[in-house]
C-alpha cells in the first residue's frame, strides 16, 4: 500500500459494528461512467494491495489480507457497486467475530479516499487509456493464437460404478468406526461430523481419477447417498456391536431403534429425550453434508482443470470471449487436434471449473 494511503488510514475515525456478521456501507457520487468506474476501482484495489476476486461491468469485489502469527488470512470483503452515478461501498467481516472494532468502516472510508485520489491522478486522456487497457484485457485482445496445442491424452471411458462402489465401501468403514466410538462414549459432536465430511469429499479425488467420471448431477447424488448410508449403517452397526459385546438377545433392528427413540439423546448429564435425538441427527446430516459437498466440489474442479492443459483452456476461452458459439469452439479445437467429443467436453468442463474457483473466492 502506498504511504499516503497508510497515513490517511491512521486518521480515519472508526465506526464500530456489532452483529452476527459485522458490516459497514455508505455511498458517494461520481461523474464517471460505469466503464471509468470499473477501471479506477480496479486500480484502487491494486494500490491498496487488496485481492480482487470478482469484477463485472458495474461492480468489483476485493478481499483484504492480514498477516498474523506467520499466516495470512482474509479479514474483510469489500464490494463497490456503480449505479446511476452513485457508488455504494460495503465492507463485511470474513472472520467469526461479532464485533469488528470499526475495521469495516475503516476499509470503506479508505476505499473512497483512495478511489478519489486515484481518479485525480489521471487526466481525461490518461483515464481513457486506462479504460481501453482494461477492455483490451477483458476482451483478450493481446492473446496470440498458437500454431499448435498440446494433444489430448488417450480417451478413457467414464466409469460411474467406481465412485459408487468406492463410496459404499467408505460408508461401511466409517459407519463401523463411528458406531464403535459412539458406543464407547468417545463421540465429539461437531468434530466427527466435520472429519467424516472431509473424508467423504476427499475420497472423490481418487474416485474421479480412477473412473474419469465427472458428471456433477450424478456424483452429487452419490455424495448425498454416502452421507445417508453412513449414518444409517452407523445405527445398524451400533445394534450389532451391542448384541455381540453384551451377548444380548437379538431383538431386531427396528426394536433397537424404538428403544433408542424412547431413551432419547443424553448430552453430558442431561437427557434431552427424543427431541435431542432428532436435533443430533439433523446436526450430523447437515454438517457432514455441507463439508463433504464443499470438499467434493473443490476436488471435482481441481480434477477437471488438471486433465486439460492450460494452453487448451485459454484457447477455448478466448474463442468464447469473442462470442463464438459452442459448436464453433468445438470446430476450432478440432483443427488443433482435439477431435473427440469427450476431449472437447473435458475442455468445457475445465472452463466451468475455473468459474467455480472464481465463485468460491467470493464466498
Amino acid at each position: 500500500m502506498e504511504d499516503k494511503f497508510k497515513q490517511y488510514e491512521k486518521t480515519i475515525k472508526k465506526k464500530h459494528s456489532i452483529a452476527w456478521t459485522p458490516s459497514y456501507n455508505t455511498e458517494f457520487t461520481t461523474r464517471r461512467s460505469a466503464k471509468e468506474f470499473c477501471a479506477i476501482a480496479e486500480k484502487t484495489c491494486k494500490n491498496l494491495d487488496w485481492d480482487i476476486v470478482y469484477q463485472d461491468d458495474k461492480s468489483i469485489e476485493a478481499k483484504r489480507k492480514e498477516k498474523s502469527l506467520g499466516n495470512e488470512r482474509w479479514t474483510e470483503g469489500i464490494t463497490a457497486t456503480f449505479e446511476y452515478g452513485k457508488i455504494r461501498v460495503k465492507s463485511v467481516s470474513l472472520g467469526n467475530e461479532m464485533w469488528d472494532f470499526g475495521r469495516n468502516s475503516k476499509r470503506v472510508k479508505l476505499f473512497i479516499y483512495a478511489f478519489q485520489e486515484t481518479e485525480k491522478s489521471y487526466n481525461e486522456a490518461e483515464l481513457q487509456n486506462l479504460v481501453n487497457e482494461k477492455e483490451s484485457v477483458n476482451n483478450w485482445d493481446d492473446y496470440v493464437i498458437p500454431e499448435s496445442l498440446p494433444q489430448p491424452k488417450e480417451t478413457r471411458e467414464p466409469q460411474f460404478y467406481i465412485p459408487v462402489i468406492g463410496c459404499v465401501v467408505l460408508s461401511i468403514v466409517i459407519a463401523l468406526l463411528l458406531a464403535k466410538v459412539s458406543i464407547n462414549g468417545l463421540y465429539i459432536i461437531g468434530l466427527f461430523e466435520f472429519l467424516i465430511g472431509i473424508a467423504i469429499g476427499f475420497s472423490f479425488k481418487f474416485w474421479m481419477k480412477w473412473s474419469n467420471f465427472t458428471d456433477y448431477d450424478k456424483l452429487y447424488y452419490v455424495v448425498l447417498g454416502t452421507v445417508g448410508l453412513t449414518y444409517g449403517l452407523n445405527l445398524y452397526f451400533q445394534y450389532e456391536i451391542i448384541v455381540y459385546e453384551t451377548h444380548s438377545e437379538r431383538i431386531g433392528f427396528l426394536e433397537f431403534l424404538k428403544i433408542k427413540w424412547e431413551y432419547g439423546f443424553k448430552f453430558k448429564n442431561t437427557n434431552t429425550g427424543w427431541i435431542g435425538l432428532i436435533v443430533h441427527w439433523i446436526v450430523q446430516w447437515v454438517i457432514t453434508y455441507y463439508v463433504s459437498l464443499f470438499a467434493f466440489l473443490r476436488n471435482l474442479s481441481t480434477f477437471q482443470l488438471e486433465r486439460v492443459p492450460p494452453e487448451v483452456v485459454d484457447f477455448a476461452f478466448y474463442h468464447l470471449v469473442k462470442d463464438k458459439t459452442e459448436d464453433q469452439v468445438r470446430t476450432e479445437l478440432a483443427t488443433k487436434g482435439w477431435i473427440e467429443k469427450q476431449n472437447q467436453d473435458e475442455v468445457f468442463e475445465a472452463i466451468g471449473a475455473l468459474q467455480t474457483f472464481h465463485e468460491a473466492n467470493r464466498v
